[in-house]
């Protein structure tokens, strides 16, 4: 591993371990913009958001941390055939946001939850489907297997997070969203184009990173 991936894992997990969930509405997060817009934003979405979890599974592989991201299959109803994160709505039996997204990884692709350490989240993600997203944050350790559910996943694959955090490759374009036109990102990567809330997810990650002292 290089010095610079040994650099990035480094803070990562300074900014973020140990980190609790953050549902308070003043810091809910929408497509990756600063938590002021965000707060303008939200008249645009669903007043009373569905509580769902996706799992962020930094993987450690021994050149640096790959993220592991799904496409979505397409005959699903929401978000058919997009780049997402394993995740989704809460149940009634989950105790808490980091199990909801342990178990949806486990369901959706087989990711064994004794590979998994949950180290910190991210604030909540309102999205337009009418969700608030908890992104937990967890350290993957290989080696381990996936089992993909056809139902709901196309494929998994993994981006380098040292290419999610290249300025280089955040692709501009402009997006109306209510009355403002709003600059936001896109993350291709070897034939996929990771975009919306997963692309905003990862831009949060990216500037709560690049902000820590």
């Amino acid at each position: 591993m290089s010095q610079a991936e040994v650099d990035l894992r480094a803070r990562i997990l300074a900014r973020f371990e140990g980190t609790t969930p953050r549902h308070e509405p003043t810091d809910w997060r929408l497509l990756g913009v600063d938590a002021e817009r965000g707060r303008r934003l939200q008249s645009h979405f669903p007043a009373d958001p569905v509580p769902a979890a996706v799992l962020v599974p930094l993987v450690d592989r021994p050149d640096g941390l790959t993220v592991l991201l799904t496409q979505r299959a397409s005959q699903l109803a929401q978000h058919a055939a997009q780049v997402a994160f394993p995740g989704g709505r809460l149940e009634e039996s989950d105790p808490d946001v980091a199990h909801a997204a342990l178990r949806e990884a486990q369901e959706e692709i087989g990711l064994d939850p004794s590979r998994v350490r949950v180290f910190g989240y991210l604030p909540d993600h309102l999205v337009i489907s009418g969700f608030r997203v908890t992104p937990v944050l967890a350290l993957v350790t290989p080696p381990f297997s996936l089992a993909i559910n056809p139902a709901e996943v196309a494929e998994a694959f993994e981006v380098p997070v040292s290419h999610i955090f290249d300025t280089r490759n955040h692709k501009a374009r402009l997006r109306r969203v209510g009355d403002e036109d709003m600059l936001l990102f896109d993350l291709p990567w070897g034939g996929h184009n990771i975009w919306g809330a997963t692309a905003g997810m990862l831009m949060t990650l990216v500037r709560m990173v690049e902000a820590a002292p």
